[in-house]
Formats: C-alpha cells, structure tokens, sequence
C-alpha cells in the first residue's frame, strides 16, 4: 500500500499551463505504475495519463496527447503531470493513482482502466474559465 499526496491545480485560463505533482509514501515507489484520472460534475471518472514503474512507458488520454507530458522521479518518490494549452473542457477534479501491473507488462489496458488502481491522492481541483 501507497499513501499519496497531490498539489498543484487551481484555477487558470484557457491556454494556461499547470503542474500537478503527485508524492508517495509507504511502500516502494518503483513497484507502481501512476496513473492521473479526473472526474468533471456529472461524469465518471475518465483516465487521463500513467507511466509505468520506470517512467519508460507513457500513456495518454487522446484529448490530452501533445498537451500534457507525465514524468516520475523514482529517487523522490514523485509524479508529475505537465497540461498546457488547457481547455475548459479539461476542467474537473484529479486524482493521482497507484497500481502494481506486472513490471514486464507492454500493454495499455491495465494502466488506463482506474479499477486496477488500488490507492489513491485526495484529488485536487483543476478550473479553466475565463
């Protein structure tokens, strides 16, 4: 088991960039993938990126490839996710995750389906309005 803890989000503008960070404890952190979800009012939970134990493997939401960029730091036990260019549509709340796929595991299945994730950030809120 994983504890994590996000900050970063807030309110910006479209076209603004943010940077939500996500820190673990417990646990070893290069066990786990970290996957970024969001959940707008009204919707479920959507995935938004993940990367794999070794920050080698990325994965991202299409709405999101080319604005956001995700990266861990196994040595700080951190994630982020990068967004730039946001819109208002990527206005929601999000949550950071870990899983544990098996380390040799290619695929993305297991990374962009949130019922593999086991524990969870507290969320933060993200707002792009004008």
């Amino acid at each position: 088991q994983v504890h994590l803890v996000q900050s970063g989000g807030g309110l910006v503008q479209p076209g603004d960039s943010l940077r939500l960070s996500c820190a673990a404890s417990g646990g070893t952190f290069s066990d786990y993938a970290i996957g970024w979800f969001r959940q707008a009012p009204g919707k479920e939970r959507e995935f938004v990126s993940a990367v794999n134990w070794n920050g080698i493997n990325t994965y991202y939401e299409d709405s999101v490839k080319g604005r956001a960029t995700v990266s861990r730091d196994n040595a700080k036990n951190t994630v982020s996710l990068q967004m730039n260019n946001l819109r208002a549509e990527d206005t929601a709340v999000y949550y950071c995750a870990a899983a544990r796929p098996p380390k040799e595991y290619s695929g993305s299945y297991y990374y962009t389906h949130y019922g593999f994730y086991d524990d969870w950030g507290q969320g933060t809120q993200v707002t792009v309005s004008s």
